[in-house]
């Protein structure tokens, strides 16, 4: 019984390999890098963090709706559900939440990053939904090493280019 389960819990990807998976979401999230860091480095506020975690979304919601086109129904029964429908669903429903998360005070913007981690957490929703959990823990760990690392590894970075730049 609990190889069942397992088995159920943890469906491998059908689309495509987890390889194939993983080098995709990683690309993504570099060149959501590569425009974040320009925003970073104008100082916007939505910045390196905001723009990888969008791209990482956006690929996950992809490869989920990648994954929903390659469903096994069975021959035989009707199929009576879109299952694209799902994805814009939650895109929209997440992003009307993510939107509401951003706080806008005159010049000051917070809550962006907020927003954009909030869209990814509707994807690796999905994910885990269609039983892709390998695909969705790779996307939350990539998510955090955005999270985690990027704030830590960038902040001095920051700091040292906003001194050289105050200087004459």
């Amino acid at each position: 019984m609990p190889s069942d389960f397992l088995d159920t819990l943890i469906d491998p990807l059908d689309s495509m390999s987890l390889a194939t998976a993983a080098g995709r979401m990683v690309a993504a999230m570099l060149m959501g890098a590569l425009i974040g860091w320009e925003r970073e480095v104008k100082h916007r506020d939505a910045g390196l963090r905001t723009h990888m975690l969008i791209s990482l979304a956006a690929s996950l919601f992809t490869l989920v709706a990648m994954e929903l086109t390659s469903f096994h129904a069975d021959p035989d029964a009707p199929l009576r559900f879109d299952p694209l429908r799902l994805i814009e669903a939650v895109t929209a429903g997440v992003a009307f939440l993510a939107a509401g998360s951003i706080i806008i005070n005159g010049t000051n913007v917070r809550g962006v990053t907020t927003g954009a981690s909030m869209w990814l957490c509707g994807a690796i929703g999905l994910c885990c939904g269609t039983g892709d959990i390998v695909l969705a823990t790779m996307a939350t760990i990539l998510a955090l090493i955005i999270l985690w690392v990027i704030r830590l590894s960038i902040k001095p970075i920051a700091r040292s280019m906003n001194e050289d730049s105050d200087k004459p």
